[in-house]
């Protein structure tokens, strides 16, 4: 019987050029699945550590640190992705240096717990150093090797390298001026594409783009499956099943399984494909969508722990824990997608009227309870996702074109 599927043996070295824009059946490699993987560490971390904030009664405390560890998580996974879909090789010398990006991300994910506990993020900008050390010489490799792209490969290499000095150089500056440097670097680091591509677009791949963002929103969605899942293990053992930890677990998973619904809902590939000058909007965007998801797992969590009395959080705190990352998913979700495609899936109204109930679940917290709330959240969502299914249903047997989900 022959092997359909050969074992791909890289080559040791391949020159380096832009890969086709239209290529086909163009799909995430192996070694980005596994790049993919080492974020799971960093991305359990940040959550449980926000979700630890919220168990003490200081979610508000753990949010800036989070959203800040967030952003390198991101934005490390973001430059990667993108800089992948365009010049991927697979070659031996491109296996190793995304193998150094990748301990990058281990190194950061153990600076976590310093950041939110110390205000410490020494071990997190040694991480992201790594991880920038990586992705710069790869896109050194590529101004050497493909002449086309040199001038904006050679842009992206100094552009990187000069923030990155930043970044190390504030680790010498008071603590007081944190919250504003981050705040300059950061823009400064997403503005490197932007001033680099004016003389000349990468060759990125739209339906590989809009698959590998679909595949990090399971990754992050996964970590929240497994922040729940801790937070029920924690309860079990201290005080066994109750109605109210049965009830805010069902919720949980109900309420994650509909907004993977309707991400994959809309449509993103074929947008990219014809509106390509939109992406930066629609890949900066995804910011707010993977922190969101993030988020929900860390209350998800916490709203376990609260339900089994094992948090000092108050329920409204714990509510609202989950309702606005929940909110701000749905949100960005058809705010990212409204300029990329001819017509959203999931309709402005429905999007905004589920938005709306959401905020306003934890009001019914005296008369419904934890449980109630968490419930309610989840059958918003659902209903959100069977309205657009009818919707969809409706414009097929009308005969109008229904767009393609990502």
């Amino acid at each position: 019987m022959t092997n359909e599927h050969p074992v791909r043996i890289p080559a040791f070295r391949i020159r380096m050029t832009g890969r086709a824009t239209d290529e086909s059946h163009r799909v995430s490699s192996p070694l980005e699945l596994l790049f993919d993987l080492t974020f799971v560490v960093a991305i359990a971390q940040v959550s449980g550590q926000l979700a630890h904030k919220a168990e003490a009664g200081d979610a508000l405390g753990g949010l800036g640190p989070f959203l800040m560890v967030f952003f390198a998580i991101w934005w490390a996974w973001m430059n990667f992705t993108w800089f992948a879909s365009a010049y991927d090789t697979d070659d031996v010398p491109y296996r190793l240096t995304t193998m150094v990006q990748m301990g990058g991300v281990l190194v950061l994910a153990a600076g976590v717990p310093s950041a939110f506990e110390e205000q410490n993020y020494t071990a997190i900008t040694i991480g992201y150093l790594i991880m920038r050390v990586g992705l710069v010489s790869q896109w050194v490799r590529a101004a050497v090797e493909h002449p086309a792209g040199r001038v904006t490969a050679l842009r992206y290499a100094a552009g990187i390298a000069l923030v990155q000095v930043g970044w190390v150089s504030r680790l010498a500056l008071p603590e007081s001026w944190g919250l504003w440097t981050f705040i300059v670097l950061a823009v400064l680091d997403m503005s490197v594409p932007l001033w680099a591509e004016r003389t000349g677009k990468t060759s990125w791949h739209p339906h590989h783009i809009a698959e590998r963002y679909g595949l990090f929103t399971i990754i992050v969605l996964g970590e929240s499956v497994a922040a729940s899942s801790i937070g029920v293990q924690g309860a079990l053992a201290d005080s066994g099943f109750s109605a109210e930890l049965v009830t805010i677990a069902a919720a949980g998973l109900v309420l994650l399984f509909a907004l993977w619904w309707l991400y994959f809902l809309e449509p993103a590939a074929e947008g990219l494909s014809t509106r390509r000058g939109r992406s930066f909007y629609w890949g900066y965007g995804h910011y707010f969508v993977f922190a969101a998801l993030a988020a929900i797992g860390a209350g998800l969590e916490v709203a376990v722990q609260r339900g089994a009395a094992h948090a000092e959080a108050s329920d409204t705190m714990v509510e609202y824990a989950v309702a606005v990352p929940v909110a701000v998913f749905l949100l960005a979700l058809w705010v990212l997608h409204a300029p990329l495609v001819p017509e959203v899936v999931i309709r402005p109204l429905k999007t905004l009227i589920a938005v709306a109930l959401v905020l306003l679940l934890p009001l019914a917290s005296p008369l419904i309870g934890l449980g109630g709330v968490v419930t309610g959240i989840a059958i918003v969502a659902s209903a959100l996702v069977a309205a657009t299914l009818i919707d969809q249903a409706h414009a097929a047997r009308s005969g109008k074109q229904v767009a393609p989900s990502a």
